[in-house]
Formats: structure tokens, C-alpha cells, sequence
């Protein structure tokens, strides 16, 4: 039947950025439709804890900063020592810096570009090994953005970092589609949360970007649930290296 090949049942899944926001809906979905789920957080993460065990799921937390290497072997040890294996990975963990273009400096692109891309494609480097290595046919999903299609204005490394996690998952995909491993991207648009909470303060800016979401709304962290866990089922056997947008109609605009 259709619906059982959306179930996670048995299934590890690794969500960074998993305390509040995009990634808390992530977790969470991922739980309801079964998997147990290993939480990267930096800050508090005791109600997506709370939200996940209610659901009879194994919860397991590391604490990490992802803008750093040396998190990789931490979260990726601690996870396969309590786990014993990941059956999915969501790279979700990202970081913004917003300035004109003139004035960027050298630390916010590098604070950017660490976190958004390098840790991120070393850590999926190591989980993706350990896919192969084991045999799993994992899921691999990364949080791109619309700005993985569009230009945006004062967030150089951020737009940067974004266009190359589209990337990555195109040239993942290629390598290790041979191996049953699935590598996708998805694309928030508008999202109530941290990130967007300066946009969402500035009356000017918010208007202008609500007047051009066809679904008429922000998004939230729940509108995130159904398509975590369809890139993470074998219900999308046969996608691979795809970006999908959810964005409210935002890019068909």
C-alpha cells in the first residue's frame, strides 16, 4: 500500500539545527511517521525533546557548533556510539548575515560559508560514508533556499552558500545514486522564524514580500513535516538530486 511506503519505522534520523524553527517541524514530522531522531542544537532543545519522546520516538541530542570541523567527528561519534547507524540525514543547520555588499566583511562571509556549506558537506561526507560502507539506502536531504534560484539583496555569502548546497546535492546525487542512496534539497521561501524575524519587523519589506506569496501567508515550521518525510521514505525512490521549493507559490510568481 501507498501510505506504508512512508513510513520511518526503524529508521535513525540526524536533523541539525533541530531545537526551534524549520528544524524542529523536521524532527518532529520525521517522528510522527516513525523514525527515532538524533538532534543537533546549539540552544535549548528541550521542547523539541519533549515533542518527539510524546511520540514514543528515541530521542537522542548533541550539542555542536556545525560552523566548526572538529563538530563532524563529534556529532558524527556520538550519534553511531548511541544509534549504531543513520538511515537519514537532514542538513537543516544554517546561519545568515545580512549587510550591503560594500561593506561584507571577511568573518561574516566565513561565518556564513562554514556552517551553510563546509561542515555541512563534511558531515555528509562522513554519514554518507557510513551509508555505503554498511550498505544502507539512506536519505540525504538539505536545506537549500529560494536564494539557491534568486539573488537576493545584502546576504552575499548567504546567497553564495545556498546556490552551492543546490549544487552539492546535484553532484552527490550523480556519485551516490548508484549506492540506493537519495541526496535532495529543499527550498523554505518565507518562513516565520529566527531567521526571517528582522524582515518580518520591517513593515516595509514585509508587505512587499507577503503581497508576493501566492498562498497569501508565511510559512511555518509545520508546512515542513509532510515534505521531510516523503524525501526521507522510499515513497521519493526515484528522485534524486532534485531541489523542492516550499515557498508558497513564491518562485511561480
Amino acid at each position: 500500500m501507498i501510505l506504508d511506503q512512508f513510513k520511518l519505522d526503524g529508521k535513525v534520523a540526524l536533523v541539525t539545527g533541530a531545537n526551534d524553527g524549520i528544524g524542529q517541524g523536521i524532527a518532529v514530522g520525521l517522528a510522527e511517521a516513525g523514525a527515532d531522531i538524533a538532534a543537533v542544537y546549539r540552544s535549548d532543545i528541550a521542547e523539541t525533546e519533549k515533542m518527539v519522546k510524546a511520540l514514543g520516538r528515541r530521542f537522542f541530542a548533541v550539542k555542536a557548533d556545525l560552523s566548526k570541523m572538529k563538530s563532524v567527528d563529534l556529532v558524527y561519534n556520538a550519534v553511531m556510539e548511541y544509534y549504531g547507524k543513520i538511515d537519514i540525514l537532514f542538513n537543516n543547520a544554517g546561519t545568515i548575515r545580512r549587510e550591503d555588499s560594500t561593506e561584507f566583511t571577511e568573518k561574516d562571509w566565513d561565518d556564513v560559508m562554514n556552517l551553510n556549506a563546509k561542515v555541512l558537506f563534511f558531515l555528509t561526507q562522513k554519514v554518507g560514508s557510513q551509508m555505503i560502507t554498511n550498505g544502507i539506502r539512506g536519505k540525504i536531504v538539505n536545506t537549500a533556499s529560494l536564494l539557491s534560484f534568486q539573488g537576493g539583496i545584502r546576504v552575499p555569502s548567504y546567497t553564495v552558500s545556498k546556490a552551492g548546497v543546490k549544487g552539492l546535492t546535484m553532484t552527490l546525487a550523480n556519485e551516490w545514486a548508484k549506492y540506493g542512496i537519495n541526496i535532495n534539497a529543499i527550498a523554505p521561501g518565507y518562513i516565520a522564524t529566527k531567521i526571517t524575524k528582522a524582515l518580518r519587523e520591517d513593515p516595509d519589506r514585509a508587505s512587499d514580500i507577503l503581497c508576493r506569496i501566492p498562498a497569501g501567508r508565511w510559512g511555518t515550521p509545520e508546512d515542513f513535516k509532510g515534505i521531510a518525510v516523503f524525501l526521507s521514505s522510499s515513497a521519493s525512490d526515484y528522485i534524486n538530486g532534485y531541489t523542492i521549493a516550499v515557498d508558497g507559490g513564491w518562485l511561480g510568481r
